[in-house]
């Protein structure tokens, strides 16, 4: 029996099998035993071809990377081309685009790599199509286009979800906060600092043993399911934004559009018009959650042509220094700071200081 087979023969258990206490530990274990099985798909054994992932893998360039995923058709090489000036083969059939077409856009001075994956299909998690190959690459990026057509932004959205869940990739999601970690002995040690609604021990139980793990320290800080639990104990789920992008708005009117406009995480647009681009463009940069740096050598103006971009998240002045030239913090002595970041201008600050976006720095070095 192929792993598609044996998923499809748990989904059918799982789909007869009532709903209640007696049943979670059953149901549990099947969850566990799904999600091993989907493992396999995610990272197949090599069959020493290597030409499976050809002509998708891209190197990285730019400050982040957005890859445009959606069905075939819903305009995503349009958009790739009006907002890069990249050439994607442009057709009204299925399938235009075979390969990974890479572009850059420069946007407040950062510039952002744009992906074109091949429109994927139903199914591509179980391995039709290109699929497997696609969604891996989704996996590298640091935000998804869902580009969507607007007459049937729904269906299309719960089908691409689905397919993206079943390689786990979770949009617009934190991870679960739960601490888990595997220890020698002393059997399963399970708290919580929140009421658990979904999870018992033999719940948890259930699903670890699945996974032949008897001796683990668990702290629940969020009321889990089972689900949550699974993605923990597998490791490596990515979580990250995803901004639905609604093509052909020109098809539509105007209280269509007011609807459309209630989807969370969405921007309504038209490729081929070019409407609403600005919109989506200052949404991607707020998920990215990028910060502009600006440079300023000792004497001079600050440079604002050519801000250093980082996340906001690793946003010190050792990040800054560190996304410049390892070699700067050698001889760091201080940094002066212009900005939203200190309380006078400038200020003097240590590596550690946390910049924001837009601020200028100075970096003295040792005398």
């Amino acid at each position: 029996m192929s792993t598609v087979e044996k998923i499809r023969e748990i989904e059918a258990e799982m789909a007869r099998t009532q709903k209640n206490k007696a049943t979670s530990y059953h149901l549990g274990t099947l969850k566990a035993k799904l999600a091993k099985l989907k493992r396999e798909l995610l990272t197949p054994k090599s069959s020493g071809g290597g030409a499976e992932g050809a002509g998708f893998d891209v190197a990285k360039t730019g400050v982040a990377r957005v890859g445009f995923l959606g069905f075939p058709s819903v305009g995503k090489s349009t958009l790739m081309s009006k907002l890069t000036g990249t050439h994607s083969e442009v057709g009204d059939y299925e399938f235009t685009t075979l390969t990974t077409v890479p572009g850059v856009v420069k946007y407040k001075g950062a510039k952002i790599q744009l992906l074109d994956l091949p429109g994927i299909i139903e199914g591509a998690k179980d391995g039709k199509g290109r699929g497997r190959q696609v969604i891996a690459v989704a996996r590298t990026c640091s935000l998804i286009f869902l580009v969507l057509d607007v007459l049937k932004p729904l269906t299309h959205k719960h089908l691409i979800e689905h397919e993206l869940e079943g390689f786990g990739i979770r949009l617009n999601r934190e991870p679960p906060n739960i601490y888990f970690k595997r220890k020698e002995k002393g059997g399963i040690n399970m708290t919580n600092t929140v009421p658990l609604s979904h999870l018992d021990l033999d719940q948890v139980k259930a699903v670890l043993s699945e996974y032949k793990i008897h001796n683990a320290d668990l702290n629940f800080k969020c009321d889990a399911t089972v689900d949550d639990l699974i993605d923990v104990v597998e490791g490596n789920r990515v979580y990250m934004p995803a901004i639905y992008v609604l093509n052909k708005i020109d098809q539509i009117s105007i209280e269509e559009l007011d609807l459309v406009y209630k989807i969370p995480h969405a921007v309504p647009i038209s490729a081929h018009h070019e409407w609403n681009f600005d919109e989506l463009l200052e949404k991607m940069w707020e998920y990215l959650d990028l910060c502009r740096i600006y440079t300023k050598p000792k004497g001079l103006m600050p440079d604002y042509n050519e801000p250093v971009v980082v996340k906001r998240e690793h946003c010190s002045v050792e990040d800054f220094c560190n996304t410049i030239h390892k070699a700067i913090l050698k001889q760091f002595s201080y940094a002066l700071v212009w900005g939203s970041s200190v309380k006078h201008n400038p200020q003097k600050v240590g590596r550690d200081h946390v910049l924001k976006d837009e601020d200028v720095v100075q970096i003295v070095k040792k005398s």
